[in-house]
């Protein structure tokens, strides 16, 4: 993954810290509710303040296209800020050096939203020269905002001193750990809707990992390029040359691919539709797969035992929708039960990740969560993220 400073490299006594932090939260009403991309933000802020620094706080807020629009303001957050620092936070539509400068020594000081201007995303060189004028040292905890190259994330870092914050060096250990330097057998596990999303998340995969579970609508793609019929369920026939072109790179690879052996049908989606465990060659022409059966949930199970090392992106089945949330709550339980007991280092990421495993009360048993989207898919990947190239050194 190469090196990158952290906070405890930095002397920042007597420093302004340019802090990118996502706090990009949902809001109804003009407050806060859900503030846990706050919180996790909060001991990077504190940490700066305990070692003397002064973090002036850069964030954007929704998608405004380059505008002002007083309803992305992130004067909204401030309230949910200074709950999770208890300390006051000052807001600053358009921030200069001397005003900075001027407040106290501990002040939090947080800056208007970096999209109000198109320069923000253009990575416009004038944009990030403004802000490294405001700067002495520039501190990156924003991990999920890093597979961007937008002046607040990527042009400032290469003008200031720069390290990761608390949360993004965590994110790195964690990721390398999984795909960087893992403790092998690794298992990936991947589900969701459609193969056209991840394809090139799998051809990766199957060059860097032992085996590969594929499970939600992607495996529909799967079994029909194996020649299963799947009914009405969802299924991208037009890459069932390219699942077919994975399956090989995967045997070449090495890599043993994990696809369902049974499965739950339903004729109707939605939740608690009559439906019926049945095997692959089952499947009518009425019905859709709507989640893995307990054979295949066995078969991972099983995986899991041998694995020392687990990533994970994506349902196994249509998970909102009782009951066929079964091989997902299951999977991720026998995953956590591992973990638990430090016989397995499990990452996962990517928000319907994030949801499915809060839903079968599992996701505080992994070893790592990642709070990002994008740049978790994007390292998966195996692409540069240019918010962390630009921190190496």
């Amino acid at each position: 993954m190469g090196t990158f400073r952290t906070l405890e490299d930095m002397d920042l006594a007597g420093k302004v810290v340019l802090t990118r932090i996502d706090i990009n939260v949902p809001v109804e009403n003009g407050q806060v509710t859900d503030a846990t991309r706050i919180d996790k933000v909060a001991p990077t802020i504190l940490k700066i303040l305990e070692k003397g620094g002064k973090p002036v706080l850069l964030a954007h807020f929704g998608r405004p296209k380059g505008q002002p629009n007083p309803e992305m303001s992130l004067r909204v957050t401030v309230p949910a800020l200074e709950a999770a620092l208890s300390k006051t936070v000052t807001f600053v539509e358009r921030p200069d050096r001397a005003m900075i400068d001027a407040a106290p020594a501990d002040a939090v000081i947080l800056v208007e939203n970096t999209r109000f201007t198109p320069m923000e995303e253009a990575n416009d060189p004038q944009m990030a020269g403004f802000l490294a004028s405001l700067g002495d040292v520039y501190c990156n905890d924003a991990f999920s905002a890093a597979h961007r190259a937008h002046a607040s994330t990527e042009g400032v870092a290469r003008l200031l001193p720069s390290c990761a914050g608390l949360l993004m060096e965590a994110e790195l250990k964690a990721l390398d750990a999984a795909l960087g330097t893992p403790n092998r057998p690794v298992l990936a596990v991947v589900g969701g809707a459609k193969v056209s999303s991840k394809i090139d998340l799998l051809k990766n995969l199957v060059s860097k990992v032992d085996a590969l579970a594929i499970g939600g609508g992607m495996a529909n793609t799967f079994l029909a390029a194996r020649g299963y019929s799947v009914g009405k369920s969802l299924c991208e026939h037009d890459l069932t040359d390219t699942a077919r072109e994975i399956e090989r790179n995967a045997k070449a690879a090495g890599c043993d691919i994990l696809l369902p052996m049974d499965v739950v049908v339903a004729k109707e989606f939605a939740a608690n539709a009559p439906h019926r465990t049945c095997g692959l060659d089952e499947v009518s022409d009425a019905e859709m797969i709507l989640d893995a059966g307990p054979q295949t949930v066995a078969i991972l199970a099983a995986a899991l035992d041998t694995a020392n090392t687990l990533v994970w992106n994506g349902p196994l089945g249509a998970f909102e929708l009782t009951p066929f949330d079964k091989a997902t709550v299951q999977a991720a339980q026998a995953a956590g039960a591992r973990c638990k007991k430090g016989e397995l280092i499990a990452v996962a990421g990517g928000g319907d990740t994030v949801a499915a495993l809060n839903h079968a009360n599992a996701a505080q048993d992994f070893t790592h969560i990642s709070t990002a989207g994008g740049a978790f898919l994007e390292w998966m990947e195996g692409k540069p993220l240019p918010g962390v190239e630009a921190l190496k050194g």
